[in-house]
């Protein structure tokens, strides 16, 4: 989908259309979670912090975000998925994999499959989406960010090599903006240049992502869709207004986060047995302390005790905190079809 939390407020709210507008929070501490393609002329992108965006932007619109009604869209675009294909592979709530090798529409090629979903969400929810096309995930994907917004771009599989020789690697799907700068020190700029390297090298200098780099930049991607993405954790998190350093404070901030995910953790009914808390401290140093116990966190109480156990493990005396998160994970059953899409607290 497009800039799909911003489109979904300029398609409810006609006053936003055409205008800048930036779905989050404009605390001190709010962050982007999605920007109109307006506001992106001015550089303010989705995790920008609100402070920065409105620095790039003086007169950019801040619209609180609505979960609900992005996740009710997401799930009337995946029921258009779902009657081409039963192999839809969701990514989050705005974007998934489909494999159309064998579908239900009788549709000669992919490209047409794809260019009528997109025509049925534009008609049925009045949103726009990419789709890109392709033999494979990564060629997929790089396709469908290739001519944002409303595009269909589709890599031949004679094309496909060439086409990823001279790809830049920021824009490599699997390359985030670390590996990126590892790479240009390296002077690493295009796929060719990624492609002189041996397996050995690539894994003895990105680790075991340097299997999977070896085979994209030869255009290799054998990961099948897979319809059924497990979920492994459920957390919630808090970025407080002003850094905290009080212990009974940050003890009742702990409480209260775990209140949060205990709610989530009752909601899709997953119940693990290891329990993680991450601190962020105000110099952005962040820690994380996990344990896993002998049986199911399924009450608050255990979840609670749990949590603090591992907080008060910590010297913590005449420290700023930013953020406290807890997540519970090592789930006995995973029964979830879906992923969640991760959200930021406002």
């Amino acid at each position: 989908m497009d800039a799909f939390f911003a489109s979904v407020e300029q398609r409810d709210n006609p006053e936003y259309k055409g205008k800048p507008i930036a779905v989050g929070g404009l605390s001190s501490r709010g962050v982007v979670a999605a920007a109109s393609y307006e506001a992106r002329k001015y550089g303010v992108y989705s995790a920008m912090p609100s402070k920065t965006a409105k620095k790039k932007c003086p007169f950019i619109i801040f619209v609180r975000p609505r979960f609900d009604v992005y996740k009710q869209v997401s799930k009337q675009i995946m029921e258009i998925f779902l009657e081409y294909t039963d192999l839809v592979e969701p990514l989050s709530l705005d974007e998934a994999f489909l494999d159309v090798t064998t579908h239900k529409k009788g549709k000669p090629s992919a490209t047409l499959i794809a260019k009528e979903i997109k025509e049925r969400i534009k008609n049925e929810t009045g949103l726009t989406a990419s789709a890109g096309v392709s033999t494979n995930k990564f060629l997929a994907k790089i396709a469908s960010d290739y001519k944002k917004p409303d595009g269909l771009f589709l890599i031949k599989p004679e094309e496909a090599e060439k086409f990823v020789e001279e790809l830049p690697i920021e824009k490599f799907f699997g390359v985030g903006k670390v590996t990126a700068q590892k790479m240009h020190k390296l002077n690493i700029t295009l796929g060719k240049d990624l492609k002189k390297l041996s397996e050995y090298e690539l894994i003895k200098k990105f680790g075991k992502q340097g299997a999977y780099f070896y085979n994209i930049c030869r255009a290799i991607d054998n990961r099948e869709v897979k319809p059924d993405r497990l979920r492994k954790s459920v957390g919630a998190e808090n970025t407080f207004e002003t850094d905290i350093s009080n212990i009974n404070e940050i003890e009742s901030e702990l409480i209260n986060i775990a209140e949060t995910l205990f709610k989530r953790i009752e909601k899709v009914k997953l119940y693990g047995k290891t329990i993680t808390i991450k601190i962020k401290f105000s110099d952005f140093k962040i820690i994380t302390r996990s344990k896993t116990v002998g049986f199911e966190i399924n009450s608050f109480e255990s979840l609670k005790n749990s949590s603090l156990d591992l907080l008060r493990n910590e010297n913590l005396e005449n420290t700023a905190i930013r953020l406290i998160g807890i997540s519970v994970s090592n789930f006995s059953i995973i029964n979830s079809n879906f992923p969640i899409q991760l959200t930021f607290d406002f």
